[in-house]
């Protein structure tokens, strides 16, 4: 996140309980109707927001009478990690050390430079003798993140424990295939051990062979299809990784929409204009001003941004491993803290990457410097970025943010037909892959009454939108379709969204089985998106 200002408009609007719902002009009657108090829980840790199940599967609607679970597929986010590189903590870390220079801490702010120290210490050695982490450091999955998944897997065998114990004497496989970048590919691993650890016998089934091992020696590729960047890793295909493994008229249109897709990301002239409208909210400098004051003496918040009162994440930070070594992490220069809005905003990455370290970080709690309505203003912001930039932004943004999940979308259905041609080979496809995935896969199909894009003359905000990223791709998000067919070969498929019954769009009702059903016909509803 560069320098952040953002727009007055943007200010987050709490919900009352009580509504005045009519008025008459001459105030003889006044009408007030109750409605029910809603109780905001959110810690605002917007799309790092660590995974929960959002419904006890012992409340699924019951199985129709006469069909039997056939097949089953995944699309996940990787898990819970640590922050992505060196960025925001040792700029912030530079800040601290002229502010204990010039004694221009608070008693909060003395303690914010030890916090400080340990938030790099864990990223640096996140996944440090962690078996199933190939490469230990920042951007790993956290102890958090490897649960998620495990706990996915093992409520995925409870829900379908025949279809799995079945597969092996029906000569079917599990096909698990990732984005290949190191976090999905971690992912995938705990996930299929997972599977492994609760039924062994799946161990001869799952394909690739890649994917069996926690091994760091273990590396799925394209060639043993476990990677397929241009179903899972779409938003960023590149000439030089991508071109020439073009072998379908799919994946060169794929390749074309990714392509589009980046340059609408950095020169959309729309684009960049909401997000410029975003960063000039007037309310930012009161917010930062509400963050810093209990950490910094007020001369030294004034001094940001002047002459020498710069900081980035220049510099390196050293620790020891468990076993002895020395371990340097340098920072690249290139986050400044220009400004006191800019020293909040990046207060507010580090709080929101804590609700997933837990285990990494013991009893350091990054809360005490961000108070929650703060937070609630930096998800604002964030989730406003990923909405247009990712999710159903304006109208011609949408069609370029869900056309690169075109692939991806139709894959989902082909697999489905392959079970009605009698031509599936596997019981279940798991794939695993980022936030930007999913959040254009759930655009493309108008899940969860979210997707409405904000026409140009307004701009996103928590009042206008029901849109966010903690609902849409918190760590770990998953959306599942479980094929079930009888005797006839009829097909239902019934979605579960971060394993929550979910409804298609609503322009699919009459696809479902029944009325309020969430098993829907496949052929209507496949139908129902125009698939060809």
């Amino acid at each position: 996140m560069t320098t952040f200002k953002i727009k007055t408009s943007l200010l987050i609007c709490l919900t009352s309980g009580l509504f005045l719902t009519a008025c008459n002009d001459d105030d003889k009657t006044t009408t007030v109707v109750e409605q029910p108090q809603q109780v905001d829980t959110s810690m605002y840790y917007q799309t790092k927001q660590p995974y929960q199940a959002q419904q006890n599967l012992s409340t699924y609607e019951t199985i129709p009478s006469g069909y039997s679970p056939v097949f089953t597929e995944l699309v996940a986010r990787h898990g819970s990690r640590g922050l992505s590189s060196i960025k925001y903590d040792l700029a912030l870390y530079n800040l601290w050390l002229k502010a204990k220079q010039e004694n221009a801490l608070t008693p909060l702010g003395e303690q914010l430079g030890a916090d400080l120290e340990s938030m790099m210490k864990a990223n640096i050695l996140l996944g440090y003798g962690v078996e199933g982490i190939r490469q230990y450091g920042y951007g790993n999955e956290t102890s958090v993140g490897i649960k998620e998944h495990q706990g996915i897997a093992d409520r995925l065998l409870q829900r379908l424990p025949q279809l799995f114990s079945q597969a092996y004497q029906q000569g079917k496989s599990v096909q698990v295939v990732s984005s290949g970048v190191d976090r999905a590919v971690d992912s995938a691993k705990f996930f299929t051990n997972e599977l492994l650890k609760q039924q062994p016998s799946l161990a001869s089934i799952i394909s690739p062979s890649s994917y069996q091992s926690l091994s760091s020696t273990s590396v799925p590729t394209i060639a043993d299809g476990g990677v397929n960047r241009f179903n899972l890793y779409f938003h960023s295909l590149t000439v030089a990784d991508d071109q020439a493994n073009i072998k379908t008229e799919l994946e060169k249109k794929v390749y074309d929409a990714s392509l589009k897709y980046q340059d609408f990301e950095e020169n959309d002239a729309n684009l960049q204009q909401k997000i410029k409208e975003l960063s000039a909210d007037s309310n930012a400098q009161k917010i930062a001003n509400q963050v810093l004051a209990p950490i910094f003496k007020a001369e030294f918040i004034q001094k940001l941004g002047q002459t020498g009162y710069t900081f980035s994440n220049t510099g390196s930070y050293t620790v020891t491993s468990p076993k002895g070594e020395q371990i340097t992490e340098k920072g690249k220069g290139k986050n400044t803290i220009a400004s006191a809005v800019d020293t909040a905003a990046y207060l507010y990455e580090l709080y929101s990457i804590t609700g997933g370290m837990q285990d990494e970080l013991g009893k350091i709690d990054f809360k005490k410097y961000m108070p929650l309505d703060a937070a609630k203003f930096y998800a604002q912001y964030n989730d406003a970025n990923d909405f247009y930039s990712k999710g159903p932004s304006f109208d011609a943004g949408k069609a370029i943010t869900t056309d690169i999940a075109k692939s991806l979308k139709q894959d989902l259905f082909k697999q489905v037909d392959d079970v009605i041609a009698k031509t599936q080979k596997n019981v279940a496809v798991l794939r695993f892959a980022h936030a930007e995935i999913i959040i254009p896969l759930a655009t493309s199909l108008e899940l969860k009454g979210m997707m409405k894009s904000v026409p140009l003359t307004q701009t996103y905000n928590y009042s206008n939108s029901t849109w966010r990223g903690e609902d849409i791709s918190p760590m770990a998000a998953n959306l599942q379709w479980d094929i079930y067919q009888n005797v006839q070969g009829q097909t239902l498929v019934k979605m579960l969204y971060n394993e929550k019954e979910t409804t298609f769009k609503q322009e699919c009702d009459y696809a479902r089985y029944k009325t309020n059903s969430y098993y829907y016909d496949y052929l209507k509803l496949k139908q129902c998106y125009n698939i060809q």
